[in-house]
């Protein structure tokens, strides 16, 4: 078979006898409090569409309106003839929301956080990474060619005394609100620290922006801070907003120097402009419907409260994102399809994405979601926890 066939199965082999197999569920539904898979209609509870946006009939429409004056492909790079009115538009926006400069869109929230951090970083500097941060920070920081060190989850001690060690150029990187655990980064804290020894502060804020801070402008702005504390600031687009792709924002020289010199802007083909216009029509509901973050943050504290008298193993999370802690990879696989089988749609999270005996079903709750449906969560979650 060859040496590359022989290393692909072994690996293969290797996930299944681990219980780490992934597989994709196919729906046949727009994305929702419930989705129809095979045939079957579920209760979701794994979107990171936090708002309900991303079947908004506006937001559709929007779209739709926009693909009809646009087309459907930007046809290019930004750089090269595939930057249009509705990029424009969206980044010109987003900069005003997050009370910056300028923004930068780009295609993904892994290519801006690599790309931000591969533009930013050289051979001798030093970038600090949170130990639960997102992948796509870790691998940003590993390629970028810096010193890279890891400090332990939310230790602001630790990380002090990592900073007060190095001298010469020091990026500290976290994010605002943890994909996996779903509790914050101490972003005051992390500020005040990153002034005292002269560091940049980098902050993702894909779960947190949208869903907290005045108006759903973010995290940094839950803590009132600007962008001369927290000079790089990165969020995505697809998830409370529910559309696509991510932007930085930051000063003028940050987002110039990224469009002349990140390799994952220049090189890649723009997201569709209707996206991008859809987008648009996502932040004026953001600022319109303020309802929404009202209602998830109650479904939240219903949950949470329903989860206490239940005695389930909650991790300690204010936001949409709940974790259920499980242990072992194969147990919370069990659970989730026990919980599959009732009708519920909740993703197991195993290692690699979590350390090693700390597998857990991520379940987020949607401002889209009733009450009803919490409860009928709650009820079924108990219910399989006991029998499992």
């Amino acid at each position: 078979m060859g040496v590359f066939s022989e290393r692909l199965i072994a690996g293969l082999e290797e996930r299944r006898r681990e219980g780490l197999l992934r597989s994709r569920p196919t729906l046949d539904s727009a994305q929702g409090p419930m989705v129809r898979i095979g045939g079957r209609e579920y209760l979701n509870f794994c979107s990171n569409d936090y708002l309900g946006l991303a079947n908004h009939p506006r937001v559709v429409e929007r779209l739709r309106a926009a693909a009809v004056e646009f087309g459907v492909g930007s046809g290019a790079s930004h750089l090269v003839c595939g930057h249009s009115a509705p990029h424009r538009a969206l980044e010109e926006r987003l900069a005003e929301f997050t009370g910056r400069e300028a923004a930068l869109l780009f295609s993904s929230g892994y290519m801006a956080n690599t790309g931000v951090l591969t533009t930013l970083l050289q051979g001798g500097d030093h970038v600090f990474e949170d130990r639960l941060n997102h992948a796509s920070l870790l691998d940003g920081g590993l390629y970028s060619g810096a010193r890279f060190a890891r400090f332990p989850h939310n230790d602001t001690a630790a990380l002090r005394e990592k900073l007060a060690r190095v001298d010469g150029a020091k990026l500290v990187v976290v994010d605002g609100v943890f994909s996996m655990d779903g509790d914050s980064a101490p972003l005051a804290d992390l500020a005040r620290l990153c002034a005292e020894q002269d560091a940049w502060l980098m902050v993702d804020d894909a779960h947190g922006f949208g869903v907290r801070g005045p108006g759903g402008a973010g995290s940094l702005l839950s803590e009132d801070l600007g962008e001369s504390e927290v000079p790089v600031l990165m969020a995505t687009l697809g998830k409370a907003l529910g559309t696509g792709g991510a932007f930085v924002a930051g000063s003028a020289l940050l987002v110039e120097s990224l469009v002349q010199r990140s390799r994952n802007y220049i090189y890649t083909t723009a997201m569709p402009p209707a996206v991008a216009a859809a987008t648009l029509e996502s932040l004026a509901l953001l600022e319109e419907e303020s309802w929404r973050r009202d209602h998830l943050a109650n479904l939240v504290a219903r949950f949470r409260a329903g989860a206490q008298a239940l005695e389930l193993p909650l991790l300690q999370a204010e936001g949409p994102i709940q974790p259920l802690l499980v242990g072992e990879a194969d147990s919370a696989v069990q659970l989730a399809e026990n919980l599959l089988d009732a009708g519920l749609l909740i993703g197991a999270i195993r290692p690699p994405t979590v350390p090693r005996g700390t597998s857990r079903l991520r379940i987020t709750l949607s401002a889209a979601h009733e009450e009803s449906q919490v409860d009928r969560l709650l009820d079924t979650v108990a219910r399989c926890w006991r029998d499992r």
